[in-house]
């Protein structure tokens, strides 16, 4: 890789984060971030998933909310379903589209918020959570790419990443957001 092409990958990500910064995105955004505050004021939790990358970005979040972002403060009340021994034990007694709705289940109380993370917006496992988490009552934000996917339908706020053809692109998108999140929730709580 020559650096013109280091360089295009940096012009690239840059246009993106342009094309997404509407004044409609940032209204989702606040949403999203108000149904957490909420949530999170009645006493509630904000469990997060994803896989792969996504996986990331769903433990990146809630680390952030129990341990530190920006100021010293009260670790605040988040979890990715990220534990091993859950996601193998579940993936082999129910197979791997039940890693998330099964913790959600277990886990999920109708005043939490399920933020569930997904380029493709079709991932089985996280789809499936979100519908566990609707039968709780609880709220659903999703983090989407490309057409938003089967998640578009399901979620109380979808907040999506512009098309592109990579799904770098969205997890570019997906980690400002959720920073932007935290952020918020940081401000109004």
């Amino acid at each position: 890789m020559s650096e013109k092409q280091i360089a295009d990958q940096f012009s690239q990500a840059a246009e993106i984060l342009q094309i997404f910064n509407t004044p409609e995105n940032m209204q989702r955004i606040a949403k999203a971030g108000q149904l957490m505050v909420e949530a999170l004021k009645n006493g509630g939790k904000i469990i997060s998933c994803g896989n792969g990358g996504s996986m990331c970005d769903a433990m990146h979040f809630a680390e952030e909310l129990t341990g530190r972002f920006r100021d010293d403060r009260a670790s605040i009340a988040a979890v990715s379903i990220s534990d091993p021994s859950h996601i193998t034990c579940v993936a082999n007694d129910y197979g791997f589209d039940f890693i998330f709705s099964r913790y959600v289940e277990g886990m999920g109380n109708k005043n939490d918020v399920l933020l569930g993370i997904s380029t493709s917006g079709n991932s089985k496992n996280v789809l499936n959570a979100l519908h566990a988490a609707k039968s709780k009552g609880m709220k659903v934000i999703g983090l989407t790419g490309k057409t938003g996917g089967e998640m578009a339908n399901i979620c109380d706020v979808e907040i999506r990443a512009p098309k592109s053809e990579y799904a770098d692109r969205a997890q570019e998108i997906h980690i400002k957001v959720i920073h932007s999140l935290i952020h918020y929730i940081e401000n109004n709580l």
